[in-house]
Formats: C-alpha cells, structure tokens, sequence
C-alpha cells in the first residue's frame, strides 16, 4: 500500500514586485526625515530684534506684517517661540516675553512707535548671550540698516554667541558700507549669515524668515527636509561661514 499522499498543486506565481523609481525613494527619504525632524524637534526659540530708530519706521511697519510667515513655516516642524527685542530714543532696549503665536507677537510689535536715537547692537548681542545662558536660544535675527558702534566692541560678544551654538542672521536695509563691513563680520563671527534687505521686495524677506525658523526648530536636517530656494540658501550661508 502506498501510504504516499498526492502532491499539492502548487499556487500561481505571485505578480513580480513593483520597484520604486529613484524620484520616488528620493522622495520617500525627504518625507521620512521631515517626520524625524519635525518629532525630534523641541520648541525652538528665536529672538527677531530690529532698530527701532526713526528711520526704520517703514521697515518696522513690513516686519509686523510679515512675522507670521515664522510661525506658518514651522507649523508641522514643532513650535517656535519668539522674543522681540528693539531699541530706540537715547538709550531705550527693551525685550518682550517669549510667545508662540502670530497674534501675540504682532500685538506687541504694533504697539510700538519708532524713534529718533542712536543704534544699540551691542545690547542686543549681550541680551541674546544672556538668554542662552539661560535658555538655549537657536538663532537670533536682526533687521537694520546703520552700525553707529566699533566693530571691536561688538566682535566679542558675537564670537561667544558662537560657541553658544546662536547663528546671527541679519538683514541689512540700504547700502551703508560702515553697516555692511560690520554686520558681515558679526554673521561671520557667530557663524550666522547676513542678507540684503530690500522692503521693495517683502517676499524675500518673508521666504528667509520661514527658512531661519525652521532652522530654530530642527536645525540643519530640517532645512534639508524641506528642502525649498530658501532653504537651500539659507544652508549655503550656514556652510560657508562654518568653513570661514
């Protein structure tokens, strides 16, 4: 007797897998280290500072407007917590409380007059290495178009900032090569990045704040995620004054 049982018909062959185009995993990687950049981000912190003297009354009046575009940018990349300072008048330079949304902060930028007086970028780099003792803060943003102080004085305080791990970005309005001089050499001492600032194109302006933003709450990985024109920018001038 054959104890033998009759072989199993076999099953039909799977269909052959589909292998994904390289745009496609390319594609995949840059979502999957958006997600990780987005969960392993903390609040960021950021302090946006601008001269408040008189002449920057119209670009003080743009930046209220535009300030939004921080918190929009970082929306699925954790939050951001934002701290304006300003300075104005004789001696004047003040600093508000952190906040994390656009209306808190826009509140509190409308309710400030601009005034005639000297610049005070000293003060400012001081307050921001004060926070960071504190606090780690990620970047420390500043828009303005004169320097009325000795580079020397300032370049300390923007090298401690540095090893601190807080990039200045500044943004210069007009042409003025004093101002020039010194804010490309604060940049390159905090490892920042400095930028022409022309209120005529507001885009600009708005498109580098997102970038700086999301830079403040997941770093350089997170830039790279995302990967946009200022972005990439933004990741240029971050590697340039790294290597300077």
């Amino acid at each position: 007797m054959n104890d033998r049982k009759p072989p199993v018909p076999s099953a039909s062959a799977p269909p052959p897998v589909k292998r994904s185009g390289a745009g496609e995993i390319e594609a995949f990687v840059r979502h999957a280290r958006a997600i990780g950049a987005a969960r392993s981000a903390a609040a960021g912190r950021l302090i946006l500072s601008l001269d408040a003297t008189m002449s920057r009354q119209p670009t003080w009046d743009l930046a209220c407007s535009l300030q939004g575009e921080m918190f929009d940018a970082v929306a699925k990349a954790g939050s951001l917590n934002v701290q304006l300072v300003f300075f104005r008048g004789l001696s004047e330079c003040r600093a508000s409380k952190f906040v994390r949304d656009t209306a808190s902060l826009k509140r509190l930028m409308t309710r400030i007059q601009c005034r005639a007086g000297h610049t005070q970028f000293g003060k400012v780099l001081a307050h921001a290495l004060k926070e960071t003792a504190a606090e780690k803060v990620n970047a420390l943003v500043y828009i303005g178009d004169a320097m009325e102080e000795r580079i020397d004085d300032l370049a300390d305080t923007a090298g401690n900032l540095s090893l601190h791990g807080v990039p200045v970005f500044i943004f210069q309005e007009g042409h003025d090569p004093v101002a020039e001089s010194a804010f490309r050499e604060i940049a390159r001492l905090s490892k920042g990045a400095w930028f022409r600032f022309d209120r005529n194109s507001p885009s600009t302006l708005a498109n580098l704040l997102a970038a700086i933003a999301v830079f403040a709450t997941g770093g350089m990985p997170a830039l790279e995620a995302r990967d946009r024109p200022e972005d990439r920018l933004l990741i240029r001038h971050l590697k340039g004054s790294s290597r300077a």
